[in-house]
Formats: structure tokens, C-alpha cells, sequence
């Protein structure tokens, strides 16, 4: 039996025995985080390559926003540019003018039109009341000659006349007549030239028509003012400079409009089974790493992006390889970005969040 040592102290034994338990539960401790770390590395990696329960999520977004192309509507050369880049602008703000002295000239030429027609209904009257004045001579005058007539043949019937009296007599009622139809005819003309059709009725048509001249030269001179549609903030007018010809329906600036901003989310088609409109999204701007905004699935597209590209994919080759495809998820946001602009155009991380799996 071995003797104790004498220098040792007395409980040094028990306190080594304490230090080797605590020694031995330090390795299994460390046994156990070099086996739970990598499974949980593993565990973490594979949940997030095969998705979160009960949501489905992509970086393939992209902010959305209306913009509106705004062309003349007329002809001309640009005389005022009322407008800068990134100006913000109210509906009925004014943009740009083109000149109107044209568009003023054809003005003045339709009440000339119209004051011709007014005086051409005038001279139309007169002739009318001219020409009733006419016929009652006219009737007068084939009453004499149709009663000079009858004297004749009386006279000839009793044998003292000529055949040649009676043929200037008979000549002379039929010129009566002729008279009185002529007459007549240029009365109907002119009343006919005076009545009002039924799709203007009690305006003579060549007054009517010289009105609708002017009314259309009144709205073409009022679209060389050229006001913002929307609200909105305006880009492109780099295109716009006093002095260019504008040209009817060629863009010359663009207004992004004021609250219409959306996500445009492309998932894969392996996704949308469980996709809804109206479940909840959240939205991530890489240009604001902060910012989450609150949103909702608002509409899944009638199509995938390939169906609907310029050359779309023809796959009936031999060599022909499946590619999940993708369909353009519409996000609206519900939720305000405060002071930091929603731009047409930025990169977006959307989860949906479509219930559990």
C-alpha cells in the first residue's frame, strides 16, 4: 500500500477527481457542438435551398411604375418648354406650347366661311321673296296672252283673221307658261337651298358646316397647349427642345405616374401551385437594405416571360432541354416607402407568404 504523501494536502485528492469529471464533461460538450454545428449548417442549408415552410420567395423583381408618353396632338414647332427632368407635376400642369399662329389663321378663315354663309342665306331669302314677286307677273302674263288667244281664234272662227295672228297668239301663251315654270323652279331651288336637314335641324347646312370648320380649328388651336394628364414626375424631356417640330402622336416626353408603383415578381413555375392573389408578400429593395414593405399578391400572369418575348423559344428540336420557366407575379405594395422613392426599374427580393406546406 502506498503511503500518502506527506507534503500533499488532504483534499487534493477529491479536487482532482472534480477536475477530471469537469475536464471530461468540457470534451463531451465539445464532442457535441463538433457534431450539432455542421448538422445544424447542414439543416440550415438545406431548408434554405428547398424553401421555408409556407413561403416561396425570388430576387427575380423588379419595381413597376405607369409611365405615360406624351405627344402633341398637333403639328408644329415647339415655341415653350414649361418643364425639367424629374420635375414633379400636378394633372393640368403645362409642359410644353407649340406655336398657334396657324391654327389662329384657320380660325379666322372658318368665321369668314361662316359670315359667307350667313350672307349667302340672306341673298337666298331675297331671292325667294324676288322670285314669288316674279311668279304673280308671270301668272299675269299668261292670262293675257292665254285671254289675247281667245280673241283670235273668236275672230278667226268668224273669218276675219289670219292663221299667222293665231300662231303668234298661240306662241305667246306657251312663252307665258315657259315663263311661269322657270319662275317657279328657281323659287323651289332657292327654298330648297335655304331648308335645314334633320341632323341640324333650323340651321341652314352651309352654316352648319362652316361652324364645325371653326369648332375644329377652336379645339386644334386649345392642343397647342399641351397639360400633364396625370400627377406625376417627368423624365425624358431631353427629347423636348424649343424650336424642334413636333409631330402628331411622336412621344416627346413621359410622366411616371404618382402612386402606381409595383413589383413585378417572376417565379418559377414549380411555384405557383400554391400562389393566390391576395396572400400577403413581403417586398426588399436591394437599393434600400432596410426597407421592408408590406404587400399582397395581386394578380399571376397569363403567361410565362418566354411565351411573351419577341422571338419566343421554339422547342421542337432534337437537342431540346427542359428550363423550369417563369411567370410574372404582379405584388402590389401596401405599405408607404416614406421619404425613399419607389424608382421604376430597382432590383426586389419578394416572399409570399402562401400558407403552410
Amino acid at each position: 500500500m502506498a503511503e500518502a504523501d506527506p507534503f500533499k494536502p488532504a483534499g487534493a485528492a477529491e479536487l482532482s477527481a472534480h477536475e477530471r469529471r469537469k475536464a471530461t464533461r468540457a470534451k463531451r460538450l465539445r464532442l457535441v457542438a463538433l457534431l450539432l454545428i455542421p448538422a445544424l449548417i447542414v439543416g440550415g442549408t438545406l431548408f434554405w435551398w428547398f424553401g421555408r415552410p409556407g413561403e416561396v420567395s425570388t430576387d427575380n423583381a423588379y419595381v413597376k411604375q405607369d409611365i405615360v408618353s406624351i405627344a402633341g396632338e398637333v403639328n408644329g414647332l415647339v415655341v415653350a418648354v414649361n418643364v425639367h427632368e424629374n420635375q414633379q407635376v400636378k394633372a393640368g400642369d403645362v409642359l410644353f406650347r407649340i406655336d398657334p399662329t396657324s391654327y389662329e389663321v384657320a380660325i379666322r378663315q372658318a368665321d369668314a366661311q361662316i359670315a359667307s354663309a350667313q350672307a349667302n342665306v340672306t341673298a337666298l331669302s331675297a331671292d325667294v321673296g324676288a322670285n314669288a314677286a316674279n311668279i304673280a307677273g308671270a301668272r299675269d302674263d299668261l292670262a293675257l296672252a292665254e285671254a289675247q288667244y281667245a280673241r283670235e281664234k273668236a275672230l278667226l272662227d268668224r273669218g276675219f283673221n289670219t292663221r299667222a295672228r293665231m300662231d303668234e297668239a298661240q306662241h305667246a301663251v306657251a312663252s307665258a307658261r315657259d315663263r311661269l315654270a322657270s319662275v317657279a323652279a328657281e323659287v323651289e331651288k332657292a327654298r330648297a337651298q335655304l331648308a335645314t336637314g334633320a341632323q341640324v335641324p333650323g340651321l341652314n347646312p352651309q352654316v352648319a358646316a362652316a361652324q364645325a370648320t371653326r369648332a375644329k380649328a377652336s379645339v386644334e388651336l386649345s392642343r397647342t397647349v399641351i397639360r400633364a394628364p396625370v400627377a406625376g414626375r417627368v423624365t425624358q424631356v431631353s427629347r423636348l427642345q424649343i424650336g424642334q417640330m413636333a409631330f402628331t402622336g411622336v412621344p416627346m416626353l413621359s410622366i411616371v405616374r404618382e402612386g402606381g408603383a409595383r413589383v413585378e415578381a417572376n417565379f418559377k413555375e414549380t411555384d405557383l401551385a400554391r400562389m393566390r392573389p391576395g396572400q400577403p408578400a413581403e417586398v426588399k429593395l436591394d437599393a434600400y437594405p432596410g426597407l421592408k414593405l408590406k404587400g399582397h399578391v395581386d394578380s399571376i400572369g397569363a403567361g410565362t416571360g418566354s411565351e411573351f418575348s419577341v422571338l419566343p423559344a421554339q422547342n421542337a428540336t432534337g437537342n431540346w432541354v427542359k428550363v423550369t420557366q417563369r411567370v410574372p407575379v404582379r405584388i402590389a405594395i401596401d405599405s408607404p416607402s416614406g421619404d425613399r422613392p419607389l424608382i421604376a426599374g430597382l432590383s426586389a427580393n419578394v416572399t409570399v407568404h402562401v400558407g403552410e406546406k
